[in-house]
C-alpha cells in the first residue's frame, strides 16, 4: 500500500496541514471531500481555529478547543444559510423546524463559505433526489474570459497586461491618435527631409572653398571674386532654405502634436466617465489626474519636439554617413568606430530608465494625492490643527520622489558623459587618420575641412540621439499608464443590442440577485416587488446593504447572479445613460459643482429655462432663500458648495431631481444630517417630490419613514421583514426593536438636553 506524505494529502484535498490528519481518520470507505472552509472565531467571537467540511455523504464540523467532531447526513430540509455583518460571517445549519448549529469567521474565509455552500446544496440535490452531480462552474473574468481563481479580486491576466513594465513599443499605440493627422505629419516629415538636406550644403561647400580659393591663394594665386560670392551665395542661400524649412516643419508638427495631446486627454476622461464606481473605488483622485494632466502633457512635448529632434538626429546621421562615405569609404569606417559601443549602451541604460521613470510617475502620483486629500479637506485639516501633520506627509511624498529621481539621474549621469567622452574619442581618431592620409596625398586639406565638418554633425546629432533616450522611456511611462486607463474594461458594460423605452413607469422586480464586494459577501438571494409610483422605505443596521441594494438598482454595480427588471426588461439591456435619466437622487451628501445656482439646478437638464428652474426650486422650497442670495439664482457657490448650508445645499439637490421629472426617485439619508427645523422644510420639499413616483427612500430616522407604502426591512444582506410602520410594530420582530432603540435614544438625548438646559438657568 502506497503511503502518502502529510503534505501531498493537504495538498490532494486542499485541507490545511492542522487538520489533513483528522478529517482523513473520520472518511469513510468511497467517501470524498467536495469542499471544506476553515474557522477563525467561537461563537463569543474570540479567536480560535476550527473547520466545516462536506463530503459526497455527510457534513462534518468541529471548532478547536471542543473534542468532538459533529456530523449531519444529507436529509430533505436541511440547508446552508449564510449571512454577514460587522465585519463577522455566520454560517447557519438548519432543517424546517429549527437552527441545527452556527460557526462564524472573518470575511477573508467568506469564498469558502460560498463554495461550501454550494457543494452542500448540489450534494443534497444529488442524495436526496438523485440529481446528477453538478459540474463544477468555471469562473471566467468578465474581460478577456480566462478562467481565475473566485479568491481572487482581479484576473491574473489582465493584471498582467495592466501591469507590465513600460515598453518602448507602447508608443506606437499612439498612432490611432495620430492617424487624423497623418497629412499633416506626412508634410512635416518631408519638410524635415528637406531642412535636413539644407543643412548638410554648407560643409559640401567648403571643400571647392579651401581647394579652389584659399589654399590657391596661400600658394600665391589671387582670389577668384566669383568664384568666392558663388560659394558664399550657396552657403547663405542652404542657411535660409533650411531656416524657413525648419520653421514650417516645427510649426505644423507643434500643430498636429498639441491635437493628438488633447484628443488623449479628452478620450482618457471620457474613458473614465464611462467607468464604474467600482473602478474609482481602487483608484486615488491624484493619481488619475496625474495621468490625465502630467502624463498627457510629457507626450505632447516628446511628439512636437523630442519625437522631431529624434526624427531630424536619424535623418542627419543617415544621410551625413552616405556623404561621408561618397568622398572616403575608409574615412567614413575610422568615423563609425564609436557607433557600437555608444548602442550598446543605450540597450543597457534604456531598461534601467524604463523602469526608473515608471516609479517616478508612481511616486509623483503619492505627491499629488496629498494635494487631491490636503486641498478638499482643507476645513478638516485646519479643525483638528493637522497642518503639521499634512506637511510631514507631503514632505515624506517629495522626499521619496527625490529618491527616486536620484538613482536615475546616477545612471543618467553617468551615460550622457561617456558618450560625449566616446564621441570626442572617435573625433580625435579622424583628425589622425585624416592626417595621416593628408600627409600621403591620399585626400585633399578640403576633404579633410569638409570631412571634419561633418563629422561634428554627425557626433552632435549621435549625442543627441542618445539623450533622447531619456525623454523617450519618460514618455513611454506616460502612455503605458494612459493606456492602462484605456485598457480597463468597465464592469457595468453597455448592451450589445440595447432596449428602448419612451417612458418607464417604474414597476422594479428584483429576482434573487446577489452582490459582493471583493471577499465580502453584501446581498445574497434578495427578491422584491416594487409597484408603480409606489413609496418603499429600506431600513435595517449600518452595513446591512440598504445603500448597496440602491446603487444595484442605479446600477453603478452589475448584480453578481440574478436579475433587476424595470417594467419587465432586465436593466442590463438598456442603454446605461438613457436608464439612469429617469432616475432622480438625493443623497445625504449632495455634492455642487463650482457654479450658480441656476447651473447647479439645471445639472440634469443643462437647457431649461430660468422658469423651469425657479418652479423646481419653489417645489423644493428653495427659492425664498435663493433670493436672499446677492446675486439670487446667478450667485456663485463655492468648491462643493462651501458658502452655503446643509440644508440649503439639500434643497438645491432636490430642486436639481424635480427639474429632470424622474420617474424613479431614489432618497438616500437625505435628512439625517440636519437639524429638526431644516428636516421639516426639507420634508416639504420631499413630498412634492415623490408625488406620483416610484420612490426608494433610505432614512436614518424611522419616523420619516411613515407615509411609505411598505417598509423593507434588511438584515445581512437579506429581507427579513415587509410591511406597513403600524403592521411591523405590530410584529414586535426586526423593526419593532429597531423603532424602540430610536425612540429611546431619543428620549436620552431629550433628557440630556433638559439637563444641560436646567444647569444652564442654574
Amino acid at each position: 500500500m502506497k503511503i502518502e506524505s502529510p503534505a501531498l494529502l493537504a495538498k490532494k484535498h486542499a485541507l490545511p496541514l492542522a487538520w489533513h490528519h483528522e478529517v482523513e481518520f473520520r472518511l469513510q470507505d468511497g467517501e470524498t471531500i467536495l469542499a471544506h472552509m476553515e474557522l477563525d472565531l467561537d461563537t463569543s467571537l474570540r479567536f480560535s481555529s476550527g473547520i466545516v467540511v462536506v463530503t459526497t455523504r455527510r457534513l462534518l464540523a468541529r471548532l478547536g478547543g471542543e473534542s468532538n467532531w459533529q456530523e449531519w447526513q444529507y436529509r430533505a430540509g436541511l440547508s446552508l444559510v449564510h449571512h454577514d455583518h460587522g465585519g463577522v460571517g455566520t454560517l447557519d445549519l438548519q432543517d424546517d423546524t429549527a437552527r441545527l448549529a452556527s460557526w462564524r469567521y472573518t470575511l477573508g474565509h467568506n469564498p469558502e463559505a460560498l463554495r461550501v455552500i454550494d457543494a452542500f446544496q448540489a450534494q443534497c440535490e444529488v442524495v436526496v433526489h438523485g440529481a446528477q452531480p453538478a459540474l463544477p462552474k468555471e469562473q471566467a473574468c468578465p474581460r478577456c474570459k480566462a478562467p481565475f481563481d473566485p479568491d481572487q479580486e482581479e484576473c491574473a491576466v489582465c493584471a498582467t497586461e495592466i501591469h507590465t513594465p513600460p515598453s518602448t513599443w507602447t508608443l506606437f499605440r499612439l498612432w490611432r491618435f495620430a492617424k487624423p493627422y497623418k497629412g499633416q505629419l506626412l508634410l512635416g516629415f518631408l519638410l524635415t527631409l528637406a531642412s535636413t538636406a539644407a543643412t548638410l550644403v554648407p560643409p559640401y561647400l567648403t571643400m571647392p572653398l579651401m581647394d579652389n580659393v584659399l589654399i590657391p591663394y596661400q600658394n600665391g594665386a589671387p582670389i577668384d571674386i566669383k568664384l568666392v560670392s558663388l560659394y558664399l551665395s550657396g552657403l547663405f542661400g542652404a542657411a535660409l532654405l533650411a531656416w524657413i524649412l525648419g520653421w514650417g516643419r516645427t510649426y505644423i508638427l507643434a500643430l498636429a502634436s498639441e491635437r493628438i495631446g488633447a484628443d488623449l486627454r479628452t478620450e482618457t476622461f471620457e474613458h473614465l466617465l464611462r467607468m464604474s464606481l467600482e473602478y474609482f473605488g481602487g483608484r486615488r483622485t491624484g493619481d488619475l489626474m496625474a495621468r490625465i494632466g502630467s502624463e498627457t502633457d510629457r507626450i505632447c512635448v516628446f511628439l512636437s519636439l523630442h519625437l522631431l529632434d529624434f526624427a531630424t538626429d536619424v535623418l542627419m546621421i543617415v544621410m551625413t554617413a552616405l556623404i561621408l562615405f561618397s568622398i572616403d569609404p575608409w574615412l567614413a569606417l575610422v568615423t563609425l568606430l564609436p557607433l557600437p559601443f555608444i548602442a550598446w549602451m543605450i540597450h543597457v541604460v534604456r531598461d534601467k530608465l524604463r523602469h526608473g521613470f515608471e516609479k517616478i510617475d508612481r511616486i509623483w502620483s503619492e505627491v499629488t494625492n496629498v494635494l487631491a486629500d490636503t486641498i478638499p479637506g482643507i476645513r478638516v485639516v485646519k479643525a483638528f490643527a493637522q497642518e503639521t501633520r499634512e506637511a510631514k506627509r507631503f514632505r515624506e511624498a517629495n522626499r521619496h520622489n527625490l529618491q527616486i529621481n536620484d538613482r536615475v539621474n546616477k545612471v543618467w549621469s553617468l551615460f550622457s558623459p561617456t558618450v560625449t567622452f566616446l564621441t570626442e574619442i572617435g573625433l580625435l581618431v579622424v583628425w589622425a587618420f585624416g592626417i595621416w592620409k593628408v600627409s600621403r596625398g591620399e585626400i585633399t586639406v578640403g576633404v579633410l575641412t569638409a570631412f571634419l565638418a561633418y563629422i561634428g554633425r554627425f557626433y552632435t546629432r549621435l549625442d543627441s540621439m542618445s539623450r533622447i533616450v531619456s525623454v523617450t522611456q519618460k514618455a513611454a511611462a506616460g502612455a503605458k499608464r494612459i493606456f492602462d486607463i484605456l485598457d480597463h474594461v468597465s464592469s457595468v458594460p453597455e448592451p450589445g443590442n440595447p432596449v428602448h423605452l419612451e417612458r418607464i413607469e417604474g414597476r422594479i422586480a428584483i429576482r434573487n440577485i446577489g452582490f459582493r464586494y471583493g471577499n465580502r459577501s453584501v446581498i445574497r438571494g434578495l427578491n422584491l416587488d416594487i409597484k408603480p409610483g409606489e413609496m418603499i422605505g429600506l431600513v435595517g443596521h449600518s452595513g446591512s446593504g440598504k445603500s448597496t441594494l440602491v446603487n444595484l438598482i442605479c446600477r453603478f454595480y452589475d448584480v453578481s447572479e440574478g436579475e433587476i427588471t424595470v417594467d419587465g426588461i432586465d436593466i442590463r439591456n438598456l442603454r446605461i445613460a438613457d436608464y439612469r435619466r429617469r432616475i432622480g437622487m438625493v443623497l445625504q451628501e449632495p455634492f455642487l459643482f463650482f457654479g450658480t445656482i441656476a447651473d447647479n439646478i439645471a445639472y440634469g437638464k443643462p437647457d431649461a429655462t430660468r422658469e423651469e428652474i425657479i418652479a423646481a426650486a419653489r417645489a423644493a422650497h428653495a427659492h425664498e432663500f435663493i433670493l436672499r442670495l446677492p446675486h439670487g439664482y446667478d450667485s456663485l457657490v463655492g468648491e462643493r458648495g462651501q458658502t452655503l448650508s446643509g440644508g440649503e445645499r439639500q434643497r438645491i439637490s432636490i430642486a436639481r431631481a424635480l427639474l429632470i421629472n424622474p420617474q424613479i426617485l431614489i432618497l438616500d439619508e437625505a435628512t439625517s444630517s440636519v437639524d429638526t427645523t431644516t428636516e421639516k422644510e426639507i420634508q416639504k420639499a420631499l413630498d412634492n417630490l415623490v408625488k406620483g413616483r416610484t420612490t426608494i427612500a433610505i432614512a436614518h430616522r424611522l419616523s420619516t419613514l411613515r407615509q411609505a407604502d411598505r417598509l423593507v426591512v434588511l438584515d445581512g444582506g437579506q429581507i427579513v421583514e415587509i410591511g406597513s410602520h403600524d403592521e411591523l410594530l405590530a410584529r414586535k420582530g426586526a423593526y419593532y426593536r429597531l423603532y424602540q432603540a430610536q425612540q429611546r435614544q431619543a428620549e436620552n438625548d431629550y433628557g440630556v438636553q433638559v439637563a444641560e438646559l436646567e444647569e444652564g438657568t442654574a
